[in-house]
């Protein structure tokens, strides 16, 4: 991503849209697109983390997984790919170990 555009896409972030040669598989500004919204996401749902965790009290890691299994929807406007990546940028925030996160087309493992 080497045009004029100041903001700086986290490799975590261009490994979901690369292939196996780390070639993008998508324009260096539709990434960029992606990873400011999902960025931006991620800090917006914060406050909503924090809110739960002292309102219903549930673990972190059950929120984390609550979180994740929402944004895996259809209808949530983002790539599985890109909710485990929001999910895990959230715990970073949150300062939260990040649990596995399973994709919905996976069953869940036995804890």
């Amino acid at each position: 991503m080497d045009d004029d555009n100041q903001i700086l896409v986290p490799p975590s972030f261009t490994a979901l849209y690369a292939d196996a040669r780390q070639r993008l598989r998508e324009p260096a500004a539709v990434v960029r697109a992606r990873y400011e919204l999902c960025e931006d996401l991620a800090h917006h749902l914060v406050e909503q983390a924090q809110t739960l965790y002292h309102v219903q009290a549930p673990s972190e890691s059950g929120i984390l997984r609550r979180i994740h299994a929402g944004l895996c929807m259809p209808e949530s406007g983002v790539a599985p790919a890109e909710a485990g990546w929001i999910v895990t940028r959230l715990a970073e925030l949150l300062n939260w170990p990040c649990p596995e996160l399973v994709p919905p087309s996976e069953p869940a493992p036995a804890a």
